[in-house]
């Protein structure tokens, strides 16, 4: 159901692959909300991903680029607002990879060319987007910058490897850039600590399933959906958040302040 909440509203959503991403169904909701938007992907990723159809079913441009590029990010900004017919008022980042992960290197066993590369495709690049913005002068005062992280930043789970670390270092750049681009622009800039959510992206994780499933009965409202995560995306981007910065938000039904459940302790008992 459509209230018109990015009514008149530009930007630019990262990482949109298949239907299971997040990126997506944010694309989704945003065009339902009335918002105009560039997707955009690696040129690999898009190969391998959907992202046409998407692009079809929102009536958005596709602008291929290499987040880890600043002349890619140069020419895709510039090209968003072109496209767009103005400044931005959202941006959404929702890329992660980790190659030790994917080459079955144990966070104990790194190798640290692979952890170089996932940590700038990870999150330097959303330092990299921001910088490459806020130097383009490609946000309107007020708009709103988002990516998407998880609690693996603060918690240890064994087997998400050097991607806790990237995250980690994900939610420091949106606090420390906040600051910058706050007192610049009025640009909010904050970090969703989402549920694990099965994306393509999130499988590769070994033991993913039972993250899942453990997150689920440690959650008092359950564990949220890609939807519900695009739902706050959407509040996020929107003037009902207007002084909402430099925050890790976690959507994830509770998880996070939860130390145990009853069904966790009947599990046990």
């Amino acid at each position: 159901m459509s209230n018109n909440l990015l009514k008149g509203k530009r930007g630019i959503i990262f990482g949109a692959l298949n239907e299971q991403s997040i990126a997506w169904k944010v694309a989704e909701k945003a065009h339902e909300q009335g918002a105009t938007f560039v997707l955009t992907n690696a040129p690999i990723a898009m190969r391998m991903g959907e992202i046409n159809d998407l692009a079809e079913k929102t009536g958005s441009k596709v602008i291929p680029a290499d987040a880890t590029s600043v002349e890619d990010l140069e020419t895709l900004i510039s090209g968003a607002m072109e496209e767009l017919g103005g400044p931005l008022d959202f941006i959404l980042h929702s890329i992660g990879m980790s190659v030790n992960v994917r080459k079955g290197r144990h966070y104990t066993d790194e190798n640290y060319d692979f952890t170089m590369k996932g940590l700038d495709v990870s999150a330097l690049s959303f330092h990299k987007v921001m910088q490459t913005a806020m130097k383009l002068d490609a946000m309107n005062e007020w708009g709103s910058i988002l990516a998407l992280s998880y609690i693996a930043a603060q918690r240890v789970f064994p087997d998400y490897n050097d991607m806790a670390d990237n995250k980690a270092y994900l939610e420091s750049i949106a606090r420390s850039f906040g600051y910058h681009y706050g007192e610049k622009k009025k640009v909010r800039v904050n970090t969703i600590s989402q549920s694990p959510t099965m994306t393509t992206a999130g499988s590769g994780v070994k033991g993913f399933n039972e993250f899942i499933s453990f997150s689920e009965k440690m959650s008092p409202l359950g564990n949220a959906d890609g939807d519900a995560c695009a739902d706050y995306c959407v509040a996020m981007f929107s003037d009902l958040t207007k002084y909402v910065t430099m925050q890790n938000l976690y959507h994830d039904g509770g998880f996070s302040n939860t130390g145990v459940t009853q069904e966790v302790i009947e599990k046990f008992s």
